[in-house]
């Protein structure tokens, strides 16, 4: 075999390098890489060089594309127990990771069928809809949007927009405790506006819960639905009486 046949091809070694920059803590899981323009003035090759690279480095799952955001290092996924008491901000803080939250919109409207009958209501009376973004240390983990009755809390919204916590907001408005009475889980594939919002591809898969919270007396207070970017989040059905938990 001859030495050009032994040859390693630069994708390879680009690859390679880029692999010991993680390897040595120079990038860490979440961190965004250099561009491919900047990594081809680096290199000293064309794009297309770079690309096949960072391909080869995303099959091997140590790194992933988020459209229209670059190309960052992965990262273990986060835990996320899902049992009668889920916290959004106290489950990533156990996972040691930092909560944040982003309100996208919030409005006043008559309720749906869907959402009346989870929460006690008559069809058409009005609920308060929040959509937003959960994040966990400035990376979207999940699309959210709570639905809950108008007339017991007339001024939630404005907590929420506020303290940008439901816990809190609901707490602000004399709910001090709450459970999920209901949770289903289902495999869906991104849409164009989710992939969007969670920084994926369109089609990549992510997982919807939907629940029911209740208050003491049983009294539905929030209906929820949450889509979870598929490859950030480990959801792990948890019993909060026996301790034991399920992950999925």
């Amino acid at each position: 075999m001859t030495s050009a046949q032994r040859k390693t091809p630069v994708w390879q070694a680009i690859a390679q390098t880029l692999t010991e920059d993680i390897a040595k803590g120079r990038y860490g899981p979440g961190d965004k890489l250099p561009t491919e323009a900047e990594l081809s003035a680096r290199f000293g090759v064309n794009r297309h060089t770079v690309r096949h690279a960072l391909k080869d480095m995303a099959e091997n799952g140590l790194v992933h594309a988020r459209r229209g955001a670059g190309v960052f290092v992965a990262q273990t996924p986060t835990d996320y127990p899902i049992g009668r008491r889920v916290r959004f901000h106290a489950n990533l803080r156990k996972s040691g990771r930092l909560p944040g939250k982003e309100i996208l919109s919030c409005e006043t409207r008559a309720s749906d069928a869907r959402e009346a009958d989870a929460l006690g209501l008559e069809q058409g009376k009005a609920v308060h809809v929040c959509n937003g973004l959960s994040l966990g240390d400035g990376q979207p983990l999940a699309l959210f949007r709570s639905v809950f009755p108008a007339e017991r809390f007339p001024t939630l919204l404005d907590e929420i927009r506020a303290q940008h916590s439901v816990t809190a907001a609901l707490r602000a408005c004399g709910v001090a405790d709450y459970t999920r009475a209901s949770t289903r889980l289902t495999a869906k594939r991104a849409d164009p506006t989710q992939a969007l919002h969670l920084r994926l591809r369109e089609g990549d898969p992510i997982l919807r819960s939907v629940g029911i919270n209740v208050d003491p007396q049983n009294h539905p207070v929030e209906y929820g639905t949450t889509w979870f970017a598929g490859d950030r989040v480990t959801l792990t059905l948890t019993d909060d009486v026996t301790g034991g938990s399920e992950v999925l």
